[in-house]
């Protein structure tokens, strides 16, 4: 396994490989449990050479707390890697991505940004589309695997790609659970034993909410999550959304040729936990 901290070096290697070659990039920002490896795992197999990133992206996060207390675990990130067989590591420093002047770019993502997430992250998809593509330049993979715990990061990616005509392939990858259904999260290493216990209470509520989606109006779905989240002692809910998947707009009416998806956000203590599951 290759681990690299600089650009050029990284440029030289893979250019090294073979113009026939099918690279696959999965950028993380390490702290890296089994949902990450399942989607290592996700480009060995469309594949023959993967290149992981472990950057912690400034620029992407509101609160500078969030950025202070955001886990760095590199000497173990880097074993689990190696246990894996993965081929390439990329390390870089915030300077290296971001020269002097660690700044975002501003993007438009056909409106894909101003929901959900973007209602509640000022700035947060800025961060996401300027790292992104900056490592999509850099690597130039064939395909490029993410996770749907962060739908509407993938649906935004997959605009930007199309947006730049940038000839990558985007691979939307399934949500790795725990045992007990909480979506897999670095996050999740920050929860009180306290707060863990009561987490997968999430995915159980939006589950059920998907079968009441099938006979009912998303308003008598949306304020019956409400309801159930009020009564919770320990998890505070920020936002439940039903929205179209592919333009993330909330739903107004149920229409039978959309495909929709519930979006769910709560705290658990000091601790923001998102999921989302197709409806």
């Amino acid at each position: 396994m290759f681990v690299f901290k600089n650009v050029k070096k990284l440029q030289q290697h893979l250019s090294s490989i073979n113009d026939d070659k099918r690279v696959g990039f999965v950028p993380t920002m390490g702290a890296l449990h089994e949902g990450h490896l399942s989607l290592i795992k996700k480009a060995q197999e469309k594949s023959d050479h993967v290149v992981v990133s472990i950057f912690v992206n400034p620029t992407q996060f509101d609160k500078p707390e969030d950025l202070i207390k955001y886990p760095r675990t590199l000497e173990n990130d880097l074993k689990l890697l190696e246990s894996v067989n993965c081929n390439v590591v990329f390390t870089p420093t915030a300077k290296e991505i971001y020269g002097d002047t660690i700044q975002s770019k501003y993007f438009t993502f056909d409106g894909l940004e101003n929901q959900m997430e973007g209602k509640f992250r000022d700035g947060h998809f800025d961060g996401v589309g300027t790292i992104v593509k900056r490592l999509f330049e850099i690597v130039k993979p064939t395909n490029a695997f993410f996770g749907e715990k962060d739908f509407q990061q993938l649906q935004i990616i997959k605009k930007m790609v199309e947006k730049h005509n940038i000839s990558i392939n985007i691979v939307g990858c399934e949500i790795f659970r725990e045992d007990d259904g909480l979506a897999m999260s670095s996050r999740n290493t920050r929860l009180s034993d306290e707060h863990r216990l009561a987490a997968p209470f999430i995915y159980k509520t939006i589950k059920k909410a998907r079968k009441k989606f099938k006979k009912n109006t998303a308003k008598k779905v949306i304020n019956w999550v409400k309801k159930k989240f009020k009564k919770h002692p320990l998890l505070e809910l920020e936002y439940f959304e039903i929205a179209d998947q592919k333009t993330l707009k909330t739903i107004i009416k149920k229409d039978d040729d959309k495909r929709y998806r519930a979006f769910i956000a709560v705290f658990a203590g000091e601790i923001r936990l998102i999921d989302n599951i197709r409806l």
